[in-house]
């Protein structure tokens, strides 16, 4: 990480799983350093839908708040309007927000 930076965020274009889940969006260390997002799921052509460069790029742009939060201590969140908000498929991605809940975001570091 470099010296001036607060967090790393890979992104793969690979399917991403743990253990008892066949896959995953993103990962993140709680609290920690590095989280990892996965392409692979939030491309709308993957399940033969059009191509929607908008819908693939607020998808992407959720997921990566979502475990960037997780770094900053987040856990999930019950408002579904919250990026914190747990989905388990594109269709709850697609209706979540893109930002954090006040609740949230007031414990997100000011700096």
């Amino acid at each position: 990480m470099p010296a001036d930076g607060m967090r790393v965020l890979g992104i793969a274009g690979v399917d991403l799983f743990v253990p008892k889940l066949n896959f995953v969006f993103g990962e993140a260390f709680m609290g920690g350093g590095a989280a990892i997002i996965s392409l692979y799921r939030l491309d709308p052509m993957r399940f033969g839908q059009a191509a929607n460069a908008d819908l693939f790029r607020a998808r992407a742009i959720k997921e990566a708040l979502h475990e960037l939060g997780h770094t900053f201590g987040l856990a999930h969140c019950r408002s579904p309007s919250c990026v914190m908000f747990f989905f388990k498929s594109l269709q709850d991605t697609d209706r979540k927000g893109s930002q954090f809940c006040p609740f949230c975001n007031s414990l997100l570091p000011v700096d």
